[in-house]
C-alpha cells in the first residue's frame, strides 16, 4: 500500500497515459499501479496524492468525504471584503452550487516557489493573493468562482489536502515522497496562510 505527496508543476496534466503535447505524471513518478486521488488541471500548480488502495483514493477524492483542500491563489485585482464574502457563500456557477468556503486575503506567501513560465502579469493592474478553503473540488471550480467574484485567477496552487501542507511537508515542483497512510487518517487541517 502506498501514498504519495507530489507536487505537481505547471503544464503537467494529472494523468499517467501519454498526452500528444503535454507532459504527464509518468515523466516524474514511477511508482508501478499508483493513480491521482483527485486531479489539477495543467496550468494548476501544487499538491496531488496518489495511491494503489482504490478505498483510500475514494477516501481522498470524493467529495462526500468532505477532505478540506486549502487553494492559494493569485489574483487580478485588489481582493476586498466583499469579494471575499461573496466567495465564502455558496454561488451558483450554472452547473453546480458550491457548498460555500473559507476565503481570507493574505500576503505573498514567502515559501512558495518562482512559477516555470512566470506569471504575465499587467503592470497597471494590481494583484492579490487570497486563500480559498474547500471540501468539495469540482472541475476548475476555484477558477469559476474566482472570475465569478470579479477576481481572474492569474496564478493557482493547491497547497493542502487534508492533513498534507507543502508548508509542512516541503516538495518543490516535481519532486515526491512516500507517506504512510495512517497519517492520512490523522484528522488535522492546516490553512496555509
Amino acid at each position: 500500500m502506498s501514498l504519495i505527496l507530489f507536487n505537481k508543476p505547471f503544464g503537467v496534466i494529472s494523468q499517467f497515459s501519454a498526452h500528444p503535447t503535454r507532459s504527464t505524471l509518468a515523466g516524474y513518478i514511477d511508482t508501478p499501479g499508483v493513480y491521482p486521488a483527485g486531479r489539477l488541471d495543467a496550468d494548476s500548480e501544487g499538491l496531488m496524492l496518489l495511491t494503489d488502495n482504490g478505498e483510500l483514493q475514494n477516501q481522498i477524492s470524493h467529495p462526500d468525504h468532505g477532505k478540506l483542500k486549502t487553494y492559494l491563489v493569485l489574483v487580478e485585482g485588489l481582493a476586498q471584503a466583499g469579494h471575499l464574502e461573496q466567495l465564502r457563500q455558496p454561488m451558483n456557477l450554472g452547473n453546480f452550487t458550491t457548498r460555500g468556503s473559507h476565503t481570507v486575503r493574505i500576503e505573498t506567501p514567502t515559501w512558495l516557489w518562482p512559477r516555470n513560465p512566470p506569471v504575465r502579469v499587467r503592470q497597471h493592474i494590481p494583484s492579490s493573493w487570497i486563500a480559498i478553503t474547500l471540501s468539495e473540488g469540482k472541475n476548475r471550480q476555484v477558477r469559476r468562482m474566482t472570475a465569478a467574484a470579479g477576481l481572474p485567477t492569474l496564478r493557482l496552487i493547491r497547497s493542502t489536502i487534508g492533513p498534507f501542507s507543502l508548508r509542512t511537508h516541503p516538495l518543490l515542483p516535481g519532486e515526491w515522497r512516500i507517506v504512510s497512510e495512517e497519517a492520512w487518517r490523522t484528522p488535522k487541517h492546516h490553512h496555509d496562510t
